[in-house]
C-alpha cells in the first residue's frame, strides 16, 4: 500500500515539476497573446499556486498523519529524493508564482 502511495505521489510530483518548467518558459519566452497580460499572470499565479500545494500537503501529511513513514523516509536512500522532489516542485511553483506576479504589477519580464 504505501509503495503504490509513494510511486503515485511521485509521478505526480515529476509530472508537476515538469508543467511547471514549460509554463515558465511559455510565460517567459513568448510575448503576451491577447495584449493585456493579466490573464496570462492570474493564471501563472493560480497554476504556481496548485503546483506548490502538492508538496505542502506531502509535508503536512508526514509530519502530522504519518509519523512513522517519516522516520522510514529519513533512513532510506529513496526517502531523501522523495524530499528533494517535493522541495524542487515547491521551489519551481513559487518560480512560477514569482513570474506571474511580475507580470501581473507589471515588471514584465
Amino acid at each position: 500500500m504505501e509503495q503504490r502511495w509513494r510511486m503515485r505521489n511521485t509521478r505526480r510530483l515529476a509530472v508537476l515539476a515538469l508543467l511547471a518548467v514549460v509554463w515558465a518558459l511559455w510565460l517567459h519566452r513568448l510575448p503576451a497573446l491577447i495584449g493585456p497580460r493579466m490573464p496570462e499572470a492570474v493564471s501563472s499565479v493560480l497554476l504556481g499556486l496548485y503546483i506548490c500545494s502538492h508538496p505542502a500537503a506531502n509535508a503536512v501529511d508526514l509530519l502530522f498523519f504519518r509519523r512513522d513513514l517519516l522516520r522510514e523516509i529519513a533512513a532510506e536512500w529513496w526517502g531523501v529524493a522523495f524530499l528533494a522532489l517535493n522541495l524542487l516542485v515547491l521551489f519551481l511553483g513559487w518560480l512560477v508564482i514569482t513570474l506571474g506576479a511580475t507580470r501581473l504589477v507589471g515588471w514584465g519580464l
